[in-house]
């Protein structure tokens, strides 16, 4: 009656045993390291590692452990006077091909990485990190988008040999002024039928027919769900290159966005990288108002040529450019850091798509003798790195910019081209910084309250169970074992409610066995055989049991579904805890019973 199959025994066994090797890599400290990734395509490892070995055995520096994943190399270190010491080296060593990041990483066997038996990323509030707040400019992003429609109409109108007299900007506004009823008849209509983003006002006044454009309401509702996304994607990129393990990046409200990044150590770089909007742009030079001095002064002085704008090198030298944006960030596939082979001075290479190059090639080739400038813009400024003659036409899409001040300089610009431009500005509106040492108060007092929690329960159940309660006390320390595994092979990240959701799970899995041990009393007390009552107990509690867990796991998915942030991680540890505690609960206890007093034939009494 009290006995469970082989294959039950079995089942029970392999569960635990995968659950030990899960749960143990949790229990191994973090060490400091250095991760090395690629910036173009996939490591040569074995040349990669040869060289690394290389470069630390010269710089005397032992490292606890070298490993070659698919994509980087991480380098376990055992102190941090070392992890500088490595990063250093490797950056020099390497050349502007790698990036070199610092980290932290467990100090696991090599052996449980390779089964994937990997420990809970920690969150802010235990792993020490910092904490950002980017407000997304909006406003700057209309506009850009509103001229950019602009310049597509202007080019329309020539097209159809629509004669506008002028063109200004008024706040969200375009106006285009029109001689002719005909002519402002023409271009309103061919914004209705080729412009849907755009809505289109005639009206007149002393000085002819006037067209206000603006984008319509859909139209910025679309641009600004689009820019918020586009802006999290390329951050995502951009903390990625930076060897983040298990960043937050998420949507706050309708134009702000939340980067949480634990365990960074270099702060003040990730700030500098998340900080910056580093999109590119080519002009080409207004050659001939360069060549008039008063025009050069009059735009100082605030009154810039129609359809040019004034922008400075990083010497302050001005230049006047053609408001026509010939390329811009959207067109590079790739970029990354060098250095050129005449000058030896720092560069980007940059690579374009197949649409990108073509325009490119067509370009230079109209333009021979003629200066182009690239543009660098980063948040509201805009500076000229660098405006070459054209020499000759340039095709294959592979692009060099000179003008960089530093080596870290080009490989920075490298990283943020590579990863994507912003389609619109960003600021860090809120900063926090959580320090390690509170990071390490924050487990030991979560871990402290879960034991005394997990202790206290034992001392109950036993005194008030006896070896009843020591089977259950068994039981729920399967179940916490099991709710570390389960969270360590999701990759879980664990935070402060994460920590409560653990505690009240220990809580609340011992109420199925008080309600089985009661129940198995009761059918004592009213006369029943021990193994009668054993089985009884078991049977008719079940679904008392499964009743009062489903309505804690539909509490729980309500909490995951509605939740975001910490209210989220809560969720899944009170919805995993649930689910394992019911098979601690009621396979693992039952199965120790089983093993005890399903042996005899006859109970003459049971410990309980």
């Amino acid at each position: 009656m009290n006995r469970y199959p082989l294959w039950k025994y079995i089942l029970i066994a392999v569960v635990i045993v995968v659950g030990a090797v899960y749960m143990t890599p949790n229990f191994y400290r973090q060490v400091p390291a250095v991760q090395v990734l690629p910036l173009n395509g996939r490591p040569n490892n074995s040349s990669l590692l040869a060289s690394i070995k290389s470069i630390l055995s010269a710089q005397h520096i032992s490292p606890l452990r070298i490993d070659a994943g698919k994509h980087d190399v991480k380098i376990r270190l055992y102190n941090t006077q070392d992890q500088d010491k490595a990063k250093n080296a490797l950056q020099k060593g390497l050349g502007q091909g790698y990036s070199v990041a610092l980290n932290l990483l467990s100090s696991s066997p090599q052996w449980m990485e390779s089964i994937h038996a990997l420990p809970m990323y920690l969150g802010l509030d235990l792993r020490g990190g910092v904490h950002f707040l980017l407000q997304v400019d909006m406003q700057s992003a209309l506009k850009k988008s509103i001229d950019g429609e602009a310049n597509d109409l202007r080019s329309a109108f020539r097209r159809k040999d629509i004669r506008y007299s002028g063109v200004e900007r008024n706040q969200d506004k375009v106006i285009f002024n029109f001689l002719t009823k005909e002519d402002a008849s023409k271009a309103s209509q061919l914004v209705q039928e080729k412009y849907p983003n755009l809505q289109a006002t005639l009206s007149q006044d002393s000085s002819g027919f006037v067209m206000r454009i603006q984008l319509t309401h859909q139209a910025i509702q679309q641009f600004e769900n689009y820019a918020l996304q586009q802006n999290i994607t390329t951050l995502r990129n951009r903390v990625n290159e930076l060897g983040v393990a298990e960043p937050v990046i998420q949507q706050q409200g309708m134009d702000r966005i939340v980067v949480e990044l634990p365990g960074i150590q270099d702060t003040a770089k990730a700030k500098n990288i998340l900080g910056r909007t580093a999109s590119l742009e080519v002009h080409m030079v207004d050659e001939e108002k360069m060549a008039d001095p008063n025009a050069i002064q009059e735009a100082l002085a605030g009154n810039v040529p129609f359809n040019d704008e004034l922008e400075k090198t990083r010497a302050g030298e001005p230049y006047l450019l053609k408001k026509n944006i010939i390329l811009t960030g959207d067109y590079i596939t790739d970029a990354s850091p060098g250095m050129d082979n005449r000058t030896g001075l720092p560069v980007v290479n940059v690579t374009l798509d197949s649409r990108g190059a073509r325009i490119f090639k067509d370009v230079t080739r109209d333009n021979v003798g003629k200066r182009m400038a690239i543009v660098l813009v980063d948040k509201h400024e805009s500076q000229i790195v660098t405006a070459p003659v054209i020499q000759e036409e340039i095709a294959g899409g592979r692009v060099e910019i000179s003008g960089m001040r530093s080596v870290q300089e080009a490989t920075d610009t490298a990283l943020l081209l590579r990863a994507g431009a912003l389609a619109a500005p960003m600021d860090i509106v809120q900063e926090s910084t959580v320090g390690p040492s509170l990071g390490a108060a924050n487990i030991k007092s979560g871990f402290d309250s879960t034991l005394f929690g997990f202790l206290a329960i034992v001392v109950f159940m036993m005194v008030y169970y006896r070896v009843f309660g020591v089977i259950a006390s068994i039981a729920l320390a399967v179940n916490l074992m099991l709710l570390v595994a389960v969270l360590s092979m999701l990759q879980a990240t664990l935070s402060l409610p994460g920590i409560a959701g653990m505690a009240l799970t220990v809580g609340m899995a011992i109420d199925a066995n008080v309600l089985i041990f009661e129940r198995i009393r009761e059918e004592l007390r009213n006369g029943a055989t021990s193994h009668m009552a054993i089985h009884a107990g078991y049977n008719r509690a079940m679904a008392t049991i499964i009743d009062s867990n489903i309505t804690t796991l539909i509490a729980g998915i309500a909490l995951f579904w509605l939740g975001s942030g910490p209210v989220r991680g809560f969720a899944v540890t009170l919805c995993i805890g649930i689910l394992t505690s019911m098979f601690s609960g009621i396979m693992v206890s039952r199965a120790m019973v089983n093993l005890i007093y399903g042996r005899k034939r006859k109970l003459a009494h049971i410990s309980i």
